[in-house]
């Protein structure tokens, strides 16, 4: 029972070189969009009484959602693993075929090439000079409203998307992978998606959605922080300067922590220290202004290029954190816990 909570080294590089390699098939089965309506369906059955101002009630709902998603989801999974497992001692064709169902189902808890690609998208649209298609891209990777972007503004908000969900795509699950298995990095997926759906901070989901935010603030407090330093490495080696790496580690302890989420802001400080662009500033999400405090310094009037280059370290930090990851493997497997 102990090797469903492990990862092989083996396992664990090719789950990323098969993410790298094929992303997420818009017409093939994904736990991420299996979980997302799994989501939206309990939430009509938990608000089918309909809304009251009874924020307590609210609270206690979305603890039931929570609860309901996660675990089921990694009860699930650990059923699957176990069958898979016992499935590979049948015969070698099964033990083939067990591994990778194993190698795919481990891949779509990384979301790296999804993320390079969308944020590449954007990028093309503003290098084309086409403003309104930057923007569509653009909101189909963030929660603010894009309508009104500059290219400036867009550009930032790329470079923003890009290092905080490093550590939600790739860091996270890589994370959850090394300790606990596949089960516990679809968890950490369950989570990460229901703080996508419900943990607005609106009318709405601010009560309904608070267990599962919160919930996703704890899982992600060491990967978000493991980020940042990959990104201030990856920032170094790509500029070939340990000014760059003293600068992102810099702005990264000075204004980390000033960001609404105890980690979003980690990695984008991280990056606006190496990249000299000030991140943050007042967005709007669903028509209200959010006044977000600014991250970073103002070094460069270039943000357009400046995300180009943000884009590129975020590609090197992903290769970084099969480095970082594999030894702790390694060490798992030497001590015996796996």
């Amino acid at each position: 029972m102990t090797d469903i909570f492990c990862i092989s080294p083996f396992l664990f590089i090719a789950a990323f070189i098969v993410d790298l390699l094929v992303g997420d098939p818009r017409n093939f089965p994904h736990p991420v969009r299996i979980i997302g309506k799994g989501i939206t369906q309990v939430e009509k059955i938990l608000r089918k009484n309909g809304e009251k101002k009874d924020y307590n009630s609210l609270k206690i709902k979305g603890i039931l959602l929570l609860i309901i998603i996660a675990g089921t989801t990694f009860t699930l999974t650990l059923a699957v693993v176990w069958v898979l497992d016992r499935l590979s001692m049948v015969n070698p064709i099964m033990f083939i075929l067990s591994l990778i169902s194993l190698i795919w189902l481990a891949s779509t808890t990384i979301a790296n090439k999804e993320l390079i690609n969308s944020s590449f998208d954007v990028l093309k649209w503003l290098k084309d000079g086409k403003l309104e298609r930057a923007r569509e891209s653009l909101s189909l990777i963030v929660g603010r409203d894009t309508a009104n972007l500059n290219e400036k503004e867009i550009a930032k908000a790329t470079i923003e998307t890009l290092s905080e969900n490093l550590s939600d795509g790739v860091i996270a699950p890589m994370f959850y992978l090394l300790i606990g298995g596949l089960p516990l990095a679809m968890l950490y997926k369950a989570v990460n998606t229901l703080d996508s759906m419900v943990g607005y901070r609106n009318e709405r989901y601010l009560h309904f959605g608070w267990a599962s935010a919160r919930f996703d603030d704890f899982l992600n407090f060491i990967p978000a922080r493991i980020t940042g330093f990959i990104i201030a490495i990856a920032g170094a080696l790509y500029c070939r300067s340990f000014i760059a790496f003293k600068n992102s580690l810099y702005i990264m302890f000075r204004d980390g922590r000033k960001h609404l989420s105890p980690n979003a802001g980690i990695p984008e400080a991280a990056m606006a220290g190496i990249l000299g662009v000030r991140l943050g500033g007042p967005a709007f999400y669903g028509g209200v202004l959010v006044e977000k405090p600014y991250i970073g310094e103002e070094l460069t009037a270039d943000y357009f290029s400046a995300a180009f280059k943000g884009l590129k370290i975020i590609k090197f930090s992903s290769y970084i954190s099969v480095f970082f990851f594999l030894p702790f493997i390694y060490l798992k497997e030497l001590v015996g816990i796996c």
